[in-house]
């Protein structure tokens, strides 16, 4: 039977089953675990979590650790970085490889969401949990090549970009909790979260999610209720973890405060919440809008990492390290004037991605396409370049294998 309890009153050994107060008060990933030794005692005993509830069928219980002393608990000699990372493990396959396992994912994915909009706008109870299968999948394609998955599902076409959009920052939060040397249970939870941030767009108006210009005053202020409306879909639910409701609340708060719904800042923020926050952004930049079409990779990184106090500068930095400084599918210049597109990620050097020369700007001429590794090259890049500037609108033809199926 579960107990609630003081948290001066938890022993190591102890199995938490909730954490009394918000998801922001406390600093663990899950907020079910066993306490398994005094650095998360010390963590709990410092955050704002003042009572839990314990669950003595999985743990120990109040008086069983009561007859045993308790172990000291003392704090770390230096606080810890916010940010440190152990290294994450290297691709197992190529992107090539991976291609064809990431569309079948993709369509999967797309099929699921779309079915979750579905019951959601009839008035369906949300099944959270449902979705942790595909998470899965997505995780697992994201450990064999993250380049695979991440870059497919930025392919998606305008009128399929809701449903595709969540797969997408699903496969991103993965790779960038994957960078920042989370454990398997943690890359899930915010893999979750991705997947299932925007489900409050189901309760929005078709005409007006899919609007090909520009929103009104009125339509824009119904958009900015998505966050609250899918926070309460998943509350009303089962299943959605603290994880996956604080980033269905808040992807779209900004460090600086300037975001919405709450204009939440800085310290307030959860790390999930930061992290989906440039997820999200990231992949709304590259992808074709049906008012807009997408921004390059290359220059989207860029531009995101100009926009002062839009997004946590740590986190910022282990997500262009898990997508690479060019993502797969950029168009970059080299400096013997070549163009080429990026095809694979170097894990040892970002500025020296795989890729494959296809035009000349010496003779504003096509040539032959060569595969490129440039760190065994001279050559090297010399700039991004502009896709919609040279008028190349098929590239990902050069980077994707031309047989593996797209997603759609």
């Amino acid at each position: 039977m579960l107990k609630k309890i003081s948290v001066d009153e938890v022993r190591v050994g102890m199995h938490l089953h909730a954490l009394e107060g918000a998801w922001i008060d406390h600093p663990f990933w899950k907020s079910r675990f066993v306490i398994h030794d005094a650095a998360d005692l010390r963590k709990l005993l410092d955050s704002k979590v003042r009572e839990v509830w314990i669950d003595p069928g999985k743990g120990l219980d109040v008086v069983a650790s009561a007859a045993a002393p308790a172990p000291p608990v003392t704090p770390p000699a230096a606080p810890p970085p916010a940010l440190a990372p152990a290294a994450p493990p290297s691709p197992t396959h190529s992107v090539a490889d991976e291609l064809h396992r990431a569309a079948a994912i993709c369509n999967r994915g797309k099929q699921a969401v779309m079915s979750m909009f579905r019951e959601a706008r009839l008035g369906k109870a949300i099944d959270a949990e449902g979705c942790l299968p595909l998470v899965e999948e997505i995780s697992s394609s994201v450990l064999r090549n993250p380049g695979a998955l991440v870059s497919l599902a930025r392919l998606k076409s305008q009128d399929e970009y809701t449903y595709m959009h969540s797969v997408a920052v699903c496969a991103l939060m993965v790779a960038l909790a994957r960078e920042a040397g989370l454990d398997a249970d943690a890359c899930r939870a915010a893999g979750q979260a991705g997947l299932l941030h925007d489900l409050g767009k189901a309760l929005m108006p078709l005409e007006v999610l899919n609007k090909p210009g520009k929103l009104t005053d009125a339509e824009f202020d119904l958009m900015r209720s998505h966050p609250e409306r899918g926070h309460t879909l998943l509350v009303e639910g089962r299943g959605a973890g603290a994880e996956v409701l604080d980033v269905c609340l808040h992807h779209h708060e900004r460090v600086d405060g300037s975001g919405y719904p709450h204009r939440l800042a800085g310290a307030a923020l959860s790390t999930v919440a930061k992290m989906g926050a440039i997820c999200d952004v990231y992949d709304a930049i590259t992808s074709n809008r049906p008012y807009k079409d997408g921004w390059d990779p290359a220059d989207s990184i860029a531009r995101m990492a100009s926009w002062q106090g839009h997004f946590d500068p740590a986190l910022f930095k282990l997500f262009v390290k898990s997508l690479g400084i060019y993502p797969v599918g950029s168009l970059v210049r080299l400096q013997s004037g070549r163009l080429a597109v990026v095809v694979e990620q170097n894990p040892g050097a970002l500025t020296l991605p795989v890729v494959k020369v296809f035009f000349s700007t010496k003779s504003n001429m096509p040539i032959s396409v060569l595969r490129l590794e440039l760190a065994h090259s001279n050559d090297r890049i010399a700039g991004r370049e502009s896709p919609a500037q040279w008028g190349f609108k098929h590239l990902e033809s050069l980077w994707a294998d031309t047989h593996a199926p797209r997603p759609g």
